[in-house]
């Protein structure tokens, strides 16, 4: 009896043993401060998928209720049958269900005069698309086999989300806030959109990171906004920040590149992938209400609908770590939407970096830097990254995306502002010049939307443009900031579109051509708003008002042998209004001056 009591003992001691190894086993792997690839949680067919809809603390689509979200987890399948707990990396959309079809008549009209609206324009119904219990299978390959659950979740009025789409109003932001909270225990979640069987997030360790592109890479930042507990770190990629920024510039009217004529009420349609019962009430009270009193298309100008929408005015309560991602050449979220919001996180002091590569839209960070970020944020690995001495990660001209020069910071600490005047030569080529040329007389341009930007830029003689050129570089220049324009102008009519590219000359074309070459930056802005971004005013025809405003950040080197060129012109074909032809800007070259941010100063030249 006693020997059958001492093989049970040693059978369950060994049973133990193995189960303690095989938990063991089944843990998270770190080397270099990385999460690895564990094959026990690279099974695919084995993880737990399942949706559930978490309850918010608003009711935007007006029926009385709190909005409830659509969730759905990927999870690895030890979570139930060892207990595992781990941290999620979490993802939310407008786009997951669908979006409406490009139909004609769906952008606003922008063949028109400033100052005017244009006919209305079509409003495309979404057909909404998905089955549960999967909401997305984004970052899940990725990220699932190194020890962390993926969540997704579809933004308010999208998909099976309750509520209303709302473009950067607050819904979107406690929209995730409320999915965090219910990862840590703080709100319900339930198993049917309007049930009461509770869901718990048992199998989470309340520690939470979001990323996402664009739309996607929004959210997080709009999540971190609320300073809700739990989301330890964001890296938004190519984000949104401002919907003023995206559709305004400087008091204009500007189109997002690629997209001519889209305003914000033409994304509310195209994401409004929700309940079918209730999108004419949303549609009346968002779309053809706030959104039609607030955008004001008539001024282009900043006011309490925009500021609403703009991160920045946000900012306080944020405490989450941010990686910042985005390309100098994305003309559809340009660069100054990460730029701001990178630029006050570290004025209040919060862990950032920020990574920068050439080419346009979208574009996340290399995976093993992400993967170091959110090891050591939700693992609580100390892989070093909050004492990284370089805090800008920039992919040079022609290098690889997985390869970023790193540096002490962006700008470039060592950049300095180098201030050029112009010299007269239209309707040919002036020049750039360090020192400022006696007393000269003004230039006119004639404003015809007909010639693109490109036309104008590689044209000898035109009198549609003003173009200055600084000689032949001797040497590389780096440029590493923003550069900002001053241009003394007068103009023939109330009003009149202000565009300004700086190129790199002599234009190159073919098919070999990078995203680099060519345009270096550009900038627009409404003449009217000369004084104030909320209160724009007629020009009073024939007198000289000083417009001064920011080009788009770049960090960029122009090689030796090109010229750096200042084109100034009126109405930009692919982002402006078009005016009817024939508006002329005269401009006072002894008053215009354009400041670059050159890494070493004036020396460089």
């Amino acid at each position: 009896m006693k020997t059958n009591i001492k093989h049970r003992f040693l059978l369950l001691a060994l049973l133990t043993f193995l189960g303690a190894t095989a938990q063991e086993q089944t843990t998270p792997i770190f080397k270099d401060g990385e999460a690895q690839i564990v094959d026990a949680f690279n099974t695919p067919k084995k993880w737990i998928r399942h949706d559930l809809f978490v309850e918010t603390e608003f009711d935007s689509d007006g029926d009385g209720k709190l909005d409830r979200m659509h969730v759905a987890v990927t999870r690895p399948y030890q979570t139930d049958t060892e207990g595992l707990k781990l941290p999620v990396i979490y993802e939310s959309s407008p786009y997951y269900a669908g979006v409406a079809p490009d139909v004609d008549g769906v952008f606003w009209d922008v063949k028109h005069e400033l100052g005017d609206i244009g006919p209305e324009r079509a409003h495309p119904e979404v057909t909404r698309r998905g089955e549960r219990p999967i909401i997305s299978n984004s970052q899940i390959k990725t990220w699932v086999p190194r020890g962390y659950i993926v969540v997704h979740s579809s933004s308010p009025g999208t998909g099976l989300s309750q509520g209303s789409p709302t473009v950067g109003g607050d819904n979107e932001s406690l929209a995730p806030k409320a999915v965090i909270n219910w990862l840590n225990g703080r709100a319900k979640g339930y198993t049917e959109p309007y049930g009461d069987e509770e869901v718990n997030a048992y199998w989470s360790t309340g520690k939470v990171g979001m990323t996402g592109t664009s739309y996607n890479g929004t959210i997080p930042l709009a999540a971190a906004t609320t300073g809700v507990d739990g989301l330890e770190v964001i890296i938004p990629v190519a984000p949104n920040t401002s919907y003023y920024h995206y559709y305004r510039s400087n008091g204009l009217v500007r189109s997002p590149g690629g997209y001519l004529g889209e305003d914000i009420d033409v994304l509310y349609d195209y994401i409004h992938s929700g309940d079918e019962t209730k999108r004419a009430a949303n549609n009346k009270r968002v779309r053809d209400t706030e959104m039609k009193n607030g955008m004001d298309r008539k001024t282009g100008d900043y006011n309490d609908f925009w500021a609403g929408r703009d991160y920045l005015n946000d900012m306080k309560p944020m405490k989450a770590a941010m990686l910042m991602s985005h390309g100098f050449n994305d003309w559809n979220v340009m660069p100054e939407h990460s730029y701001r919001i990178y630029k006050k996180a570290k004025a209040m002091g919060l862990e950032t970096a920020i990574y920068y590569h050439q080419f346009g839209h979208g574009g996340p960070p290399p995976v093993s830097m992400m993967n170091k970020w959110f090891t050591h944020y939700l693992h609580d690995i100390d892989n070093g990254i909050e004492n990284e001495q370089h805090k800008a990660f920039i992919v040079r001209e022609g290098d690889d995306m997985k390869n970023p020069t790193s540096y002490a910071d962006y700008p470039n600490p060592t950049a300095e502002n180098v201030t050029f005047h112009l010299t007269s030569g239209a309707p040919k080529t002036g020049s750039l010049a360090l020192l400022k040329p006696e007393s000269q007389d003004t230039e006119t341009l004639i404003d015809n939307y007909s010639f693109n930007g490109e036309a104008l830029a590689r044209a000898e003689i035109t009198k549609h443009r003003l173009l200055y050129v600084t000689p032949k570089l001797s040497k590389d220049i780096h440029i590493s900031g923003v550069p900002k324009i001053t241009v003394t102008l007068a103009s023939n009519t109330p009003a009149a579109n202000l565009s300004v590219w700086l190129v790199s000359l002599p234009w190159n074309e073919g098919r070999r051509i990078k995203t680099t070459d060519n345009i270096i930056t550009r900038g627009w802005a409404d003449p009217q708003n000369y004084k104030s971004l909320t209160e724009s005013k007629p020009l009073k025809p024939g007198k000289f008002y000083e417009v001064t405003f920011d080009l788009q950040p770049d960090d960029q080197i122009i090689k030796a042998g090109q010229q750096i060129g200042l084109m100034i012109f009126s109405s930009d074909k692919d982002y402006t209004l078009h005016p009817e032809p024939g508006t002329e800007l005269t401009v006072d070259l002894d008053k215009t001056q354009l400041t670059l941010p050159v890494v070493g100063g004036l020396k460089s030249f």
